[in-house]
């Protein structure tokens, strides 16, 4: 079997719980269809670089897969017929990293800039 990471878009109407189902619902269709699904990220509420149908914003999420090509194409059936999900993209890829990919370090990293505390005798 081949590796995939399948990130999809979803509304940024729904709530966190539907994504989470819907996440659930395209992971049973690759373990139906013979894979697995080795990890899956949530990036969270992110802003796009322009709107897509009508969308500022959109729930960000990963599946790293180990699957047969017939359950990748049955994915991306699935995630073209969901009026949730706005966008979706497939690759193959060599290897799935084994930690949080790249946007999660990001928002890591973020979250420390911002993270400040002063000592009250410089001030």
């Amino acid at each position: 079997m081949a590796l995939y990471e399948a990130t999809f878009i979803a509304r940024r109407d729904i709530s966190t719980q539907d994504v989470t189902k819907l996440t659930d619902q395209f992971s049973a269709i690759i373990t139906s269809n013979g894979g697995k699904v080795v990890k899956s990220e949530y990036w969270g509420l992110r802003n796009m670089a322009y709107k897509v149908k009508k969308n500022k914003k959109g729930h960000y999420v990963m599946l790293g897969l180990d699957a047969p090509s017939a359950a990748v194409k049955e994915l991306e059936r699935n995630l073209h017929l969901n009026e949730d999900v706005i966008r979706n993209l497939t690759i193959r890829v060599e290897e799935i990293e084994a930690g949080p990919s790249a946007p999660l370090k990001e928002n890591e990293r973020s979250d420390r800039e911002f993270t400040v505390n002063f000592n009250q005798d410089e001030l």
